[in-house]
């Protein structure tokens, strides 16, 4: 069949990605939407849009029937589902199969045999394909799962049977956590996929995460395009992500991709896949899963092969055999790539949400790419995946990708939430990184200067937040002497002082002589005894948007009465906007220091709301279902006397 128009069954980045594809091949693009998508940039990128209705995933991009439904009254012959919701929903892939149209995936039957992370041990197992001491059992009380991991020894893993991503998994250390941490990761899995069955695996530690991009034709014809390293990760979510994996030898590049292959043929696979491996310190690998999808980091395959994925699954769809052989695969120079995230990293790194009110990326050029969703002023929901751009970058060599990719991040600019931009740069940064000296524990490992540990802004953020401000009045206020903020008086010294506000934090600032910095444009040079440092102001209507650390503060003009108040973070309110996702604890409850008393669900994530001290609970302000602001008080509780 031939695609003429094409119905992408997703949202954000990844949905832009596919209309530029399509595009770029002559293909109309349909897009679909939410209610709180309706002005969302992959609809206005697509040819036409239909909406789903509804906010939550479930009600919207997860919902088959609306979908389906949207795919006939656009007159499309394919439906792109992207990765995330409905791409490894074997359910789905024969319903638009049985409504006459292409799905731009594997065969379902393949989707089912690698879906279920447990029946695809079973399938490995078979092929002798080397696989991590677990339990992938139908017997999914916790009374198994307890023989299980006391079988396999602590710490185990616990993950979603039928999905990926992070979802549904969870890290036991010792057989106390183990109830709650299968109740939580259950509620995830049926959230995020519609299935809770759960499997568990001994917790490897220190291992890489490397995993190789597999392609099939309906032909018979399958080829690996070299592997990605993802080692570095938090929640289980791949922060980073490079090509080729660093310090693998050509044998065991050979010997990883020719076993993904013989996992893919096995299922009679076709299209885009990756099969993930974790590679031990010596060199031994063991199989993980198969993703039956197109995968976040994709983009680092496509830039040191050369080749467009997303238009070699169109036209495997359309039945065209592969375009080249194993030995013709390319591999030239070196890709990294990074996920901008609104996320607080110093709050553990719980998403973020609310109005982009500044977004500024990299300037284009050789080597560099952005592959985004999001535009200023766009509002980021709670809803869906806290993702808002990838950014890769190309070198000849590793080094040179690196210094690429952090001169790009150099360039951005984000404001109006917490987002991880400025943690990313100190990744790249870090000489561990730079050494090629990573695993799934580099993050904790280094956790000391990847974040700042949520210290109090010091006194010369608030010296120049306050010159900034200054600075920038002074260029709205050209011409007009009356209202420069210069401090002059008569036979006195010159002194300015100003009340502002960053977040919860509150300072009155006074300046004596003349200004120490110069801002030119969206610059400002800061003189500190000899020292020169350079930052970036930008103003949104009545805020600042200040560079410190790499992470951008909103700063706005406070009533100079709170001058000097520092407001705290205090009782068990909402660090984030979220919906309730379970209340655990009643009025009356007597509960122990560190006891879960209510959890709280966002960007498709839980995040448990623990007793911080020994007391009772003298009131309960919120139900299961319901929607809460960050600062929201949660759960009163009177401490032990």
């Amino acid at each position: 069949m031939k695609i003429q128009t094409l119905l992408v069954a997703n949202r954000g980045e990844i949905a832009c990605r596919i209309i530029r594809s399509a595009r770029a091949m002559g293909i109309d693009s349909v897009a679909v939407y939410s209610d709180i998508d309706a002005d969302a940039l992959h609809v206005e990128l697509a040819d036409r849009a239909i909406s789903l209705g509804g906010s939550r995933p479930e009600g919207s991009y997860l919902s088959a029937d609306k979908v389906l439904a949207a795919a006939h009254a656009s007159g499309a012959q394919a439906v792109h589902p992207g990765y995330g919701f409905l791409s490894e929903n074997a359910a789905f892939a024969r319903a638009v199969e049985a409504a006459g149209l292409l799905f731009i995936g594997p065969p379902a039957s393949a989707i089912d045999a690698m879906g279920s992370k447990s029946a695809a041990k079973a399938l490995m197992e078979k092929a002798q394909v080397p696989l991590v001491p677990g339990y992938h059992g139908e017997d999914q009380r916790l009374e198994a799962f307890a023989e299980a991991a006391e079988r396999i020894g602590y710490p185990v893993l616990l993950k979603a049977a039928a999905g990926g991503g992070g979802k549904g998994m969870k890290v036991v250390e010792h057989s106390g956590q183990l109830a709650e941490a299968l109740a939580s990761a259950q509620r995830e899995a049926q959230a995020a996929f519609g299935d809770a069955r759960m499997l568990v695996e001994k917790y490897l530690l220190g291992p890489r995460h490397v995993e190789i991009q597999v392609f099939a034709d309906q032909h018979g014809h399958c080829l690996y395009l070299h592997e990605r390293d993802c080692s570095i990760q938090r929640r289980h979510q791949k922060v980073v992500e490079e090509a080729p994996a660093p310090g693998l030898s050509p044998g065991l590049r050979q010997a990883m991709g020719e076993a993904a292959v013989k996992a893919a043929q096995a299922i009679g696979y076709a299209g885009a896949g990756t099969v993930e491996f974790l590679l031990d310190e010596r060199g031994e690998f063991f199989f993980m899963e198969m993703n039956t999808r197109l995968q976040v980091e994709h983009p680092v395959t496509e830039a040191i092969t050369g080749l467009d994925l997303v238009a070699w699954q169109l036209r495997v769809a359309q039945g065209e055999p592969l375009p080249i052989t194993q030995a013709e695969v390319p591999l030239n120079g070196h890709a990294i790539e990074v996920r901008l995230y609104a996320e607080d990293t110093e709050r553990g790194f719980l998403p973020a949400s609310g109005t982009l009110r500044l977004y500024r990326e990299p300037v284009a050029g050789d080597g560099r790419r952005v592959d985004s969703g999001v535009r200023e002023g766009d509002e980021v929901s709670p809803f869906y995946d806290p993702m808002l751009a990838k950014v890769i970058a190309w070198g000849e060599d590793r080094e040179q990708a690196r210094l690429r990719l952090l001169a790009m991040l150099g360039e951005m600019a984000v404001g109006g939430f917490a987002s991880n931009l400025g943690f990313l740069r100190r990744v790249l940064a870090h000489p561990a990184f730079a050494a090629a000296q990573v695993d799934t524990g580099f993050i904790a490992r280094h956790e000391p200067q990847l974040l700042a540990g949520g210290q109090a802004l010091p006194d010369d953020f608030w010296a120049l937040a306050a010159e900034a401000w200054f600075s920038q009045a002074m260029v709205a206020a050209t011409c007009n002497p009356w209202a420069e903020h210069n401090g002059w008086r008569l036979n006195g010294p010159a002194q300015r002082t100003l009340a502002l506000r960053s977040g919860e934090h509150t300072r009155q600032v006074r300046l004596s002589g003349p200004p120490r910095a110069v801002l030119q444009g969206e610059r400002m040079c800061w003189r500190k005894d000899e020292a020169r440092q350079p930052c970036r102001v930008f103003v949104r209507g009545a805020s600042l948007f200040l560079e410190w650390n790499g992470d951008f503060h909103e700063l706005r003009q406070a009533p100079p009465e709170e001058g000097g108040h520092q407001a705290a973070a205090g009782g068990l309110a909402a660090p984030m906007n979220a919906s309730v996702a379970a209340v655990l604890a009643s009025a009356g409850d007597a509960v122990q220091a560190g006891a879960t008393l209510l959890v709280l669900e966002a960007m498709k994530m839980e995040h448990p709301i623990r007793a911080p001290h020994a007391g009772t609970v003298s009131q309960v302000h919120c139900r299961e279902g319901d929607l809460v602001a960050e600062g929201h008080v949660l759960v009163s509780l009177e401490p032990s006397p």
